[in-house]
């Protein structure tokens, strides 16, 4: 399935002190921090798969192999972000998503990521679950496609 972004998953959070630097912008590597729980939080509440699980007892990883980001501007300690994230493709092993911050409507950081599920005891690429296959083009279909990437 290949690829339109109207988000499927959305979140507001608060930008702290420890995402800071000593200028009380948000440091650049803290936005893949709060990108990561993004895609956690999505799997727990948007797919319905627990992520916890998902790693840990399923022994099932989901290695970032392609990342790309564009910095469009500062964010500040204790301004609310809000996070969206939209599938773009969805491979044999692979899940393209597209991922943003913006705050007051400006978009401060757009990010496109290519995620693997693996084989923890391997360490090999596995085909997508089918449990998780399914929820993923559920979730595509319930915004009427994929979304295209930026």
């Amino acid at each position: 399935m290949d690829a339109k972004p109207d988000y499927s998953f959305e979140r507001e959070v608060l930008v702290r002190f420890a995402h800071c630097d000593p200028a009380g912008i948000v440091y650049f590597p803290q936005y893949l921090v709060l990108f990561n729980g993004h895609v956690e939080d999505w799997f727990n509440e948007g797919l319905g798969i627990g992520y916890a699980h998902f790693i840990g007892e399923r022994r099932c990883g989901l290695p970032m192999v392609k990342l790309d980001c564009e910095f469009k501007a500062p964010s500040k300690m204790g301004e609310r972000l809000t996070l969206s994230l939209g599938v773009t493709k969805i491979g044999n092993s692979s899940i393209a998503l597209q991922l943003r911050a913006s705050a007051q409507g400006q978009l401060r950081v757009l990010s496109n990521q290519v995620l693997v599920t693996t084989s923890l005891d391997t360490n090999k690429s596995i085909p997508i679950p089918g449990d998780l296959r399914h929820a993923l083009e559920r979730c595509v279909a319930e915004l009427g496609g994929l979304r295209t990437p930026c």
